[in-house]
């Protein structure tokens, strides 16, 4: 799109054609001074969006959402949700705004959304802004996980808006423009659940079944149907973070979309060394939302999903509970399913593998590695080389060299594909102390550090020559790893 095309770009409002009763008009604050900080090109190319234009005044409009084009109808979407177990029943935009849907190259309906974009009426008192740091961490993380190929919401582009927001200290102010198949969650149904509106709940769910999972509108049963491909989405998205590392930090049922899309960057972080126990969140301070209870927690806000469908699964309250708990029962053996099959092709395993004996040989590998404290990253790459006759680089990663001997003889026996093990293990994770560095120079003004991660974690199989510190842990002296929600 050129400067003279920039007229024909149209944003669409669906969502608050169909669904008023969950949107509020609503404009972005003015930004006087931006200043592009990160763009998404090859993302920009998929929306039939110009770089160059982006990187002009027209596209900076855009980017804020303070230059849209004519007809659209930018909203703050209300929705409710469950924060850390506590039933929040208005949550909503608080400093984010939806400008409406774009049709990409290939057909698809995205919604272009906003952070940091202002107060709402959804701010409940917080200032609704958001500053540089995570904002750019929100870039570079959604960079990575698109790199590995985990659903998610993508950041088109980070804006700084030159003026400062009050946290701790007074940090520089940015604008995130973020793109999804839609910002849908559990919070949306829990919030016309709570209405009592049945007519609106029917709605909500129909608009999530034309644009997420069309098949169900054909089942027999399309709100149960609708229910069944959202957790079996959930279920994938939660074993593939599993498989990598990431911690979301932030399970709240407002945080789960219903496309199967990671959403909301905050205290994210991926582990280093393997341990279920991981919190990296400075606000969980009880580990709800630890690295090996996110399955758990996943299967939570799918019951809390399940209670607000109930309405559309049967008159009888009693019919629907019980039709809503025999679905749910099924998450767990989905949950195991997708996990089973990441860990089968990170192990390199072939289809003849009985997944018991997978499940087995991994679940004997992580008990080793988590008494071990062994770089997860590190070790799953390194097994590649194993499985190619040279297991001294992972051997080495261990300190119970009797034990990984014999289990590496033992999966040896299997016949280990090194090829793909090489292209399902991560060379390059965005490591923790790594964003905290680029993080920390992009605050004070120097954006080469972040720039180098951003062009490192787009390519995360490949190894670089050069590159090395980008795959290597974190140094002792960096310590306890901490991360915050940036509001």
């Amino acid at each position: 799109m050129t400067t003279t095309e920039s007229a024909t770009l149209a944003l669409d409002h669906r969502f608050a054609d169909e669904l008023p009763e969950l949107a509020l008009a609503w404009q972005a604050r003015e930004v006087a001074e931006p200043q592009l900080l990160a763009l998404d090109e090859s993302l920009a190319a998929e929306l039939g969006l110009d770089p160059a234009w982006l990187r002009g005044p027209e596209g900076l409009g855009l980017l804020t959402g303070n230059r849209l084009p004519d007809g659209a109808a930018p909203v703050a979407q209300g929705y409710a949700g469950h924060q850390f177990g506590g039933w929040s029943p208005r949550l909503g935009d608080g400093r984010a705004l939806l400008l409406g849907e774009l049709t990409d190259t290939s057909g698809r309906l995205r919604d272009l959304h906003l952070k940091g974009s202002g107060r709402t009426p959804f701010s409940r008192g917080g200032d609704g802004l958001a500053a540089v740091g995570p904002m750019l961490r929100e870039h570079v993380m959604s960079v990575a996980m698109h790199a590995l190929g985990i659903p998610t919401t993508r950041s088109l582009g980070v804006v700084a808006t030159g003026g400062q927001v009050e946290r701790e200290v007074l940090l520089p102010g940015a604008v995130l423009a973020r793109v999804a198949s839609s910002h849908l969650r559990v919070g949306s149904f829990q919030y016309a659940a709570a209405s009592g509106d049945v007519d609106l709940l029917g709605r909500l769910a129909d608009h999530a079944i034309a644009r997420h999972h069309p098949d169900a509108a054909e089942a027999e049963r399309p709100h149960l149907a609708l229910f069944e491909a959202v957790m079996a989405a959930q279920a994938e998205l939660v074993a593939r973070w599993m498989l990598v590392g990431f911690v979301h930090g932030v399970m709240n049922t407002d945080n789960v979309t219903i496309s199967g899309e990671t959403i909301d960057y905050g205290p994210c972080a991926f582990v280093d060394a393997f341990d279920p126990a991981t919190v990296f969140s400075s606000i969980d301070t009880a580990g709800r939302y630890a690295f090996g209870q996110q399955p758990v927690v996943a299967e939570w806000n799918l019951a809390r999903f399940a209670e607000s469908l109930l309405p559309l699964l049967a008159d009888d309250q009693d019919e629907a509970v019980a039709i809503a708990t025999a679905s749910l029962g099924r998450f767990r053996s989905l949950y195991s399913a997708a996990w089973t099959r990441g860990m089968r092709d990170k192990l390199g395993l072939a289809a003849a593998v009985p997944d018991e004996t997978v499940a087995s040989l991994a679940d004997d590998l992580l008990d080793l590695v988590r008494t071990d404290h062994v770089d997860h990253t590190l070790l799953f790459r390194r097994l590649g080389a194993a499985a190619r006759g040279d297991a001294e680089p992972a051997r080495s990663l261990f300190l119970d060299l009797a034990g990984v001997d014999a289990w590496v003889e033992r999966w040896r026996t299997l016949g280990p594909d090194a090829t793909v093990m090489d292209r399902t293990n991560p060379v390059h994770v965005p490591r923790n102390h790594l964003v905290e560095e680029a993080l920390v120079a992009a605050t004070g003004g120097d954006l080469g550090p972040f720039e180098q991660l951003v062009e490192v974690v787009s390519a995360p199989y490949d190894e670089r020559p050069g590159m090395e510190r980008y795959a290597e842990p974190a140094p002792e002296s960096f310590g306890a790893y901490r991360t915050f929600c940036g509001t």
